[in-house]
């Protein structure tokens, strides 16, 4: 069984919040891939379904964001999970806007919500950190989180949850790879690969081609010389004005 724990603060003041992105996107999972309706249980609400033929489930807590692993926690103990088998999606404040990061275990980077997680379940679940950027200082963070996506977001924001949505069942079989790639191609932000040098090819001494041929022009000349050329006479004059003296 799956257990993926979307992020954000109860109430419909902070529905549109920074920080109620996982929020959004645990909504956006349950919706494209037809889970049941929401329930309240483990102090958040939660609804079942399946991604790729196994079980998961997809948690929001109503702890607000600083005890999110109260319901975590708890949910996690009655089903008998693992930390692996838990995935949290999350705000990240060191990413820019729109872009993704999926690991498992690290640092809480100063999330509160993952610092509750980490105090309830430990720290080896996977993340999947949706990028809001930085407001450039510390006293800006709280104003920035809890501040409304603007709606010049929703050019990225609405097409990264959808991607997010799609491509859920390569998350929930743990091809993180595959995950991230789908989601950069989704969305744009693929990097253009390269293009690749030219291999230097070696040729065998044998196989070599020979140098490049004299033109027609020198060939016709030098074969229309002589090898002995009179010294002396008529003759001598003639050859000496047409192929140029070399003594």
């Amino acid at each position: 069984m799956l257990l993926i724990a979307g992020l954000g603060n109860p109430g419909p003041q902070y529905a549109r919040n920074l920080h109620n992105v996982g929020f959004m996107a645990a909504d956006a999972i349950a919706r494209r891939h037809s889970f049941s309706g929401f329930s309240k249980k483990f102090r958040g609400e939660i609804a079942e379904g399946t991604l790729d033929g196994e079980k998961a489930l997809i948690l929001k807590p109503m702890t607000f964001m600083n005890l999110s692993g109260d319901s975590v926690g708890e949910a996690m103990r009655f089903y008998k999970l693992s930390p692996a088998d838990i995935i949290v999606i999350h705000d990240e404040l060191d990413l820019a806007p729109g872009k993704l990061k999926l690991k498992t275990g690290g640092g809480n980077g100063g999330h509160n919500g993952l610092k509750s997680i980490d105090a309830h379940c430990g720290k080896d679940y996977k993340r999947l950190r949706i990028g809001i950027g930085h407001p450039g200082h510390k006293d800006r963070v709280n104003p920035h989180v809890l501040g409304d996506f603007a709606k010049a977001d929703q050019v990225w924001l609405e097409p990264l949850l959808d991607a997010i949505a799609d491509n859920a069942e390569l998350m929930a079989k743990r091809d993180d790879a595959g995950f991230l790639n789908k989601i950069a191609l989704a969305t744009g932000t693929a990097s253009p690969k390269a293009d690749k040098p030219q291999k230097k090819i070696d040729i065998p001494a044998g196989d070599k081609p020979a140098r490049a041929a004299k033109s027609h022009i020198h060939q016709a000349r030098n074969s229309a010389q002589p090898k002995k050329l009179p010294t002396s006479g008529p003759m001598a004059d003639m050859l000496k004005k047409l192929f140029g003296n070399k003594d």
